[in-house]
């Protein structure tokens, strides 16, 4: 085992030299963000759909413009608004009156990476034309069902809920989410260089440095990263302690807060995700530590909380942190 290790660990060194080419073009127009630029990277190395949630001007839709532009790949922007219908986004049959015949028009969700800006100001059934494409990687038109070319990632912003003019996002499309990134505001040094920048009439131009081929390639070595069994239980241990938390100690009491602990998708996507992590490191195992970066954004979209919580100003992310201080690390 510790020889298999040795060679997948030397083959992850080998195929990740691309990871360092990418940050290097996202630095020439972000400023800072280093954990928002990290997970959606992550999304698109682990095939896991990404949701940035902050307020307007945190460079959220710039972040994935440029990851867009870091690839050989397709593109398209999808402005959210109220008015927005499904066949905006996933396409239409078009009559031909010549023939007699209908022809589809596929939609802007025909692309290897979908930005949908500003998500939640679309009304539910918008929302709930994104659920095929995401979970099934497929879209149908009419009577025609028409699969979406790999790689597909969906990486939407949104503002916060409070916010005039926003919908909740239904449980159930969360919940595909991979991850949910909260984005913070940029340090006051962030701040001075992001308006240095801004004054300089020169625009960086980033050049693509990966292939779709490169991350088919890339997920291929991922899926070989090693993830040890005391690791797999670790992931149990916090997913267990979500939907238990009476259960376990440290945590008494944390059942009148939690309504609803995190799904099957969160144990998935934390080890999925956590391969992906290591590999971002040059890694060729799974550590611990990877898990504890990544619980937060993996599980607080998925622990809804009771009004008690809400009442006693305690969020998921209170008690997903709680949740990690306790839980014994292998």
């Amino acid at each position: 085992m510790e020889n298999d290790v040795r060679v997948i660990n030397d083959l992850v060194r080998s195929e990740s030299s691309f990871v360092d080419d990418i940050f290097g073009e996202m630095d020439k127009v972000i400023v800072g963000q280093r954990q928002m630029v990290e997970r959606v990277l992550l999304g698109l190395l682990s095939g896991g759909h990404v949701l940035l949630e902050g307020v307007p001007g945190l460079a959220k839709t710039l972040t994935v413009n440029a990851l867009a532009s870091t690839m050989s790949a397709t593109f398209k922007r999808i402005q959210f608004t109220p008015d927005l219908l499904p066949s905006d986004l996933i396409g239409t049959l078009i009559y031909n009156q010549h023939d007699g015949t209908f022809t589809p028009r596929k939609g802007p969700i025909f692309a290897n990476i979908v930005l949908a800006d500003e998500i939640n100001r679309a009304p539910a059934k918008v929302q709930s034309a994104l659920l095929e494409a995401m979970q099934e990687k497929q879209v149908t038109i009419g009577e025609t069902t028409h699969r979406l070319e790999e790689p597909f990632i969906v990486m939407a912003t949104q503002n916060p809920i409070d916010q005039e003019g926003t919908y909740p996002l239904p449980e159930a499309q969360v919940d595909r989410f991979m991850l949910l990134a909260k984005v913070s505001y940029p340090s006051r040094d962030e701040e001075r260089e992001i308006m240095a920048r801004q004054l300089n009439p020169v625009t960086p131009q980033i050049r693509p440095v990966i292939t779709p081929e490169r991350i088919a390639q890339a997920r291929s070595t991922i899926n070989e990263i090693y993830i040890d069994d005391k690791v797999k239980e670790y992931i149990l241990d916090i997913i267990e302690a979500t939907r238990n938390p009476g259960q376990v100690k440290g945590l008494e009491g944390y059942d009148r807060f939690i309504q609803y602990g995190a799904s099957p998708r969160a144990s998935i996507w934390l080890a999925k995700a956590a391969r992906a992590h290591a590999f971002m490191r040059r890694r060729g195992y799974v550590i611990p530590e990877d898990i504890k970066a990544l619980a937060p954004d993996i599980l607080r979209h998925r622990v809804i909380t009771t009004y008690e919580a809400e009442a006693e100003e305690i969020s998921s992310d209170k008690i997903v942190a709680r949740i990690l201080e306790v839980v014994e690390v292998p």
